[in-house]
């Protein structure tokens, strides 16, 4: 039988992926917990009625990206603009 995990580790490993926007795997790997483990955690969440965090921190993850797309293509559109660029 594996030992019990301490609330507060599990309150940590949690945090983690709910405010920083850490991957579960990582998240539990750095704490030497089992990603099965923390996934249940996560199922747990869910039934209790909190938002889906693997959905949130997917949606967070792609909303970065997008806007360093964003950022990309305004700065071309500037150096068009400026003649710096061909058309």
């Amino acid at each position: 039988m594996y030992p019990r995990i301490k609330q507060e580790i599990k309150d940590q490993i949690l945090a983690r992926i709910k405010n920083d926007g850490v991957n579960a795997n990582r998240a539990a790997n750095d704490a030497g917990v089992s990603p099965k483990t923390v996934y249940g955690w996560l199922a747990r969440e869910v039934r209790n009625g909190n938002p889906n965090i693997l959905v949130i921190n997917r949606l967070k993850r792609e909303n970065e990206g997008l806007y360093q797309i964003i950022g990309k293509l305004t700065s071309e559109i500037e150096k068009q603009k400026r003649g710096k660029l061909p058309r």
